[in-house]
């Protein structure tokens, strides 16, 4: 297919600002049907993708795109996207691919069973920090990897009323463990394979949505992954600490892409996209020996290429959907681990 016509359902940060803006710098992909009923985000669309239609529902764009990407809020994710893969069109869904493991399950057996082309949106798995991290990896700096610590913490103590993220329970695909734990297990997972064993704490500090949670995954690979997400946290750490037998990779600040996309940049703009600033503090340590290191640019916008070249070919997706069902086996491992205060086992 020469161009492949996008449907977006949902138009807002994640529709509009993810997605629209990485599509719109991605050659070979147009945005021309978008579902959204709310009149503010209509004018929006229209000067963000003038040639767009805008649609009530999803039934009216199956039979129109080429693709469609799934931006709703989660609890929305795995029956949108089932009308996808019913009606024979790839489909991209945003993280989390469903709010349950046997939700995913299902609908990953249902694509494979139309043999419709399904894939997750981890666009952190292209952070500049991981990039590094993978670079160091690969040319062994770090020796032998014992502990992995990633860190998503924000200070943001007074609930913000409305946003169904922090407001709704989890059974309704809102908390944070569903949101930022969903980056956070899969980018250790993808580093460092399967994970054996579950444990930390999930909670609910301002009395709404789950807010602030640590986890603590044992990988089968020997590797243990900390990893923080926190809306409440007054004093947050780096974002990311690696720790080898022969040196540490610290990365002092999150990837700049989300806050390039919400400042109203694209991929392709004619400026460098996903070059980390130098505050960003990318170090290779060994004791009080800090050696300053060039990060790779962040590549998020790789992955709807990526997307392009799996429809034009035939070719694997560039995240696997399993991937993603693993992810939600972990996470619900963790609320229970936390809801029992106990070391929940994974089968393996």
């Amino acid at each position: 297919m020469d161009e492949v016509r996008v449907g977006i359902v949902g138009y807002g940060l994640a529709g509009r600002v993810f997605h629209g803006r990485l599509l719109a710098g991605s050659r070979g992909a147009r945005v021309t049907a978008v579902v959204t009923r709310d009149p503010g985000r209509r004018a929006q669309l229209a000067d963000d993708h003038p040639d767009a239609v805008a649609y009530d529902d999803v039934a009216g764009v199956l039979g129109s795109v080429d693709l469609l990407v799934v931006a709703t809020p989660n609890a929305e994710h795995a029956r949108v996207a089932a009308a996808a893969v019913d009606a024979g069109v790839p489909v991209v869904v945003d993280k989390p691919l469903a709010v349950t493991a046997a939700d995913a399950r299902a609908l990953v057996e249902r694509a494979e069973r139309a043999g419709v082309p399904l894939t997750v949106f981890q666009n952190r798995r292209w952070d500049a920090d991981q990039l590094t991290l993978r670079r160091l990896l690969d040319g062994g700096r770090l020796g032998t990897v014992w502990r992995y610590e990633s860190r998503f913490e924000r200070w943001r103590p007074v609930l913000a009323t409305g946003k169904w993220r922090e407001t709704l329970p989890a059974a309704e695909g809102g908390g944070l463990l569903l949101d930022l734990g969903s980056h956070l297990a899969d980018q250790a997972m993808h580093l460092f394979g399967p994970v054996a064993e579950v444990s930390g704490r999930v909670e609910a500090r301002r009395g709404a949505a789950e807010d602030d949670l640590v986890l603590a995954l044992t990988h089968r690979s020997g590797v243990a992954s900390l990893l923080w997400a926190s809306a409440v946290c007054a004093a947050p750490g780096p974002r990311l600490r690696v720790l080898g037998s022969d040196a540490g990779y610290v990365a002092e600040h999150l990837d700049a892409q989300e806050d390039a996309l919400r400042a109203g940049r694209r991929p392709g703009d004619g400026q460098p996209w996903g070059v980390a600033p130098p505050e960003h503090g990318h170090l290779l340590r060994r004791g009080d020996d800090a050696e300053p290191l060039t990060p790779e640019p962040g590549r998020w916008d790789a992955f709807y290429p990526a997307v392009l070249e799996a429809l034009r070919t035939g070719g694997p997706m560039p995240v696997d959907p399993w991937d993603a069902v693993a992810v939600l086996e972990v996470l619900e491992a963790a609320r229970r681990a936390s809801d029992e205060h106990t070391v929940v086992q994974l089968p393996g």
